[in-house]
């Protein structure tokens, strides 16, 4: 293959058959290929593979590739085997008699591409194994993946990544490119400062996901709220639901299919056989739901997720912005979800006080902690808020501010209203002294709105001032107006973890009339009665739900679906690597009747060509899968 092809749009059509390079991939290749070493910020789905497997195929010798998870390791070599490409991975699932067949085959020059962990990398073995290519057929580049990894202030630290600086010492004249999809400015400059890519060039290619809406509810019944979501836009869709804890997962995942949404959980408490078998059935099958801790999703290449839902809320905008970009990978409508309270915020303030680590990783976390509440509680637009995040300026059109909107969030599709708060901060603030500061949100709004619960009239609070003092709100709005004195410093979690509320220094001025509060109200569909609600909310669920094709087309496009899952079953690979659905969907909508025509789909390359090419056609002809038997 390195022989035969010479330039980066030959390697882009003809092996993996598209027929133009997007935004900066071109660059950065060609930057590459110079030699050069390069820090690559794409979004997920944006195409970073290319930018460091087309020059490994076009430089001489061996691309060596450092990825962090085994499962991306499987599904990028499934992949490329598709393609044609010499790839393999050495990594812990492998016995000692194909480690060493591998190892050999490379220092032969027989492969293209090889996987490796971090950790293997730090070890003398793995040393001695990239000497040998060194000294033999040569290293074409090292690509090290999810470079955040190596930042102490990213969101995904891994210690191994740390020594990945001395791959430009030991093995000088070999090109590094690092790449990830989440870097704030901070981030990248400790990426490049670690990894000694300070004479190399940065590439940012932008943060934006037009294809995802973005959208934060209030949470009243999270699972109720979620099955709704789940059914008016996304039945029979692959997607992944977020919960912050194992329990919660193996919960969610049970009550889902009780629901009939099949769902599997996944978290790092279950072996590795079920979380292996778990995540094979989800890359394999359709409309499977992974309801999962964030040790799920790094590096899954599964391009039709549909939904990316949050059962809790994320430590960082960094963590939500990886887990929301597994949405939407083939470029098609996707939704991002997330139900938010006032427990998320009171439960991680609470783990960030009560965590062993240093007062500066204290720091650090409560930070992230405060800009991710910011984002839920923003009354601007959503995308606005992550790309100013990421350090991208916002332009009209999606990612603009409020006044502009991206009209793909909730805030720009039913924008909240402000207004003065103040008068309900001081209610809310008055109530929390009076109760002692050591009483939960539940117990403070049945005080204000009066209600004299069993507790409330135990502790004799049915006789306070402020007892009813706030019944021009109803205990939604309560708990609305708590959550956001929390998120603005005047009230804080007992540090002590028993769920109870305190003022804080700056709450005074606020108490003493010489702060004003701005709060938020909440979106126009949530402030709905709830029978008007549902109603109005079903319109909106309902947008990103991906476009199905033509009546004239659907026949075809399943067919084609039909004979791909039997393709890839019989490969024992996900029915992805075949073709993606986009490829699928141009096949049914142009039909096309030759060899000649169908090499002119995207996606298509001569490896696929020759070996899909005929059974395609027939699928064409017939309107439905040919015979494999």
């Amino acid at each position: 293959m390195k022989a035969s092809l010479t330039t980066p749009h030959e390697v882009l059509e003809s092996v993996f058959g598209y027929r133009a390079f997007r935004g900066q991939q071109e660059t950065v290749i060609r930057h590459v290929l110079d030699g050069r070493d390069a820090l690559v910020l794409m979004p997920t789905g944006g195409g970073k593979s290319l930018c460091y497997q087309i020059p490994a195929l076009l430089r001489p010798g061996v691309g060596v590739v450092i990825s962090p998870l085994i499962a991306l390791m499987q599904d990028q070599v499934d992949a490329l085997g598709q393609l044609g490409v010499r790839a393999q991975f050495l990594n812990s699932t492998l016995d000692a008699a194909s480690e060493s067949r591998i190892e050999a085959a490379a220092r032969r020059g027989e492969l293209d591409l090889v996987y490796l962990a971090p950790e293997r990398v730090n070890t003398e073995r793995g040393r001695r194994f990239l000497d040998a290519l060194a000294n033999g057929p040569g290293i074409a580049l090292f690509a090290i993946d999810e470079a955040h990894c190596v930042s102490s202030w990213g969101h995904d630290f891994r210690p191994d990544y740390l020594s990945l600086g001395e791959l430009g010492t030991r093995w000088p004249g070999v090109p590094r490119v690092a790449l990830t999809a989440t870097a704030t400015p901070i981030t990248r400059d400790e990426i490049v400062t670690r990894l000694g890519l300070g004479r190399g060039r940065t590439f940012v290619a932008g943060f934006d996901r037009p294809n995802i809406t973005y959208r934060v509810v209030e949470k009243e019944e999270p699972r109720r709220q979620l099955l709704a979501f789940l059914q008016r836009g996304h039945a029979g869709h692959a997607g992944i639901v977020y919960c912050l804890s194992r329990k919660k997962v193996e919960e969610t995942a049970a009550w889902l299919a009780s629901e009939g949404i099949p769902s599997l959980p996944y978290h790092a408490g279950l072996d590795a056989a079920t979380r292996r078998k778990h995540q094979d059935r989800f890359l394999r099958e359709d409309g499977i739901v992974m309801t999962a801790t964030i040790a799920f999703g790094m590096g899954i290449d599964k391009p039709d997720v549909r939904f990316v839902a949050h059962l809790d809320l994320p430590k960082s905008l960094e963590g939500y912005y990886q887990e929301t970009g597994r949405a939407g990978r083939d470029g098609e409508p996707a939704v991002a979800w997330m139900a938010y309270g006032l427990g998320d915020v009171v439960q991680l303030r609470q783990f960030i006080e009560r965590s062993e680590s240093t007062p500066e990783r204290q720091r650090v976390e409560a930070r992230k902690l405060d800009d991710m509440l910011a984002y839920c509680e923003t009354a601007d637009c959503r995308r606005g808020v992550l790309l100013s995040y990421f350090g991208e300026a916002r332009a009209s059109g999606a990612g603009a501010g409020a006044g502009a909107g991206c009209g793909a969030c909730d805030v720009c599709l039913a924008p909240p209203e402000r207004w003065d708060g103040t008068v309900a901060a001081q209610k809310a603030l008055s109530a929390v002294l009076r109760t002692g500061e050591r009483f939960g949100a539940g117990h403070v709004v049945d005080v204000l709105i009066g209600k004299a619960s069993e507790k409330v009239e135990r502790f004799g609070h049915d006789r306070l001032p402020t007892f009813g003092v706030g019944a021009d709100l109803d205990e939604r709005e309560w708990r609305r107006v708590l959550r956001q004195l929390v998120v603005l410093g005047l009230l804080a979690p007992d540090p002590d973890g028993h769920g109870g509320l305190r003022t804080t220094a700056d709450a005074r001025a606020v108490l003493r009339g010489e702060r004003v509060v701005e709060l938020r109200r909440a979106s126009a569909i949530a402030l709905a009665p709830r029978g008007k609600r549902k109603a109005a909310a079903k319109a909106r669920e309902a947008f990103g739900a991906v476009t199905p094709p033509t009546s004239e087309e659907s026949a075809l496009f399943e067919a084609l679906k039909a004979w791909r899952k039997a393709a890839a079953a019989e490969q024992g690979v996900p029915a992805y690597v075949v073709f993606h659905d986009k490829t699928l969907a141009e096949i049914a909508r142009v039909k096309p009747r030759s060899i000649g025509a169908l090499q002119l789909i995207s996606g298509v390359g001569e490896t696929k060509l020759a070996r899909y090419g005929e059974d395609l056609l027939e699928v064409v002809r017939l309107g439905g899968p040919p015979n494999l038997a």
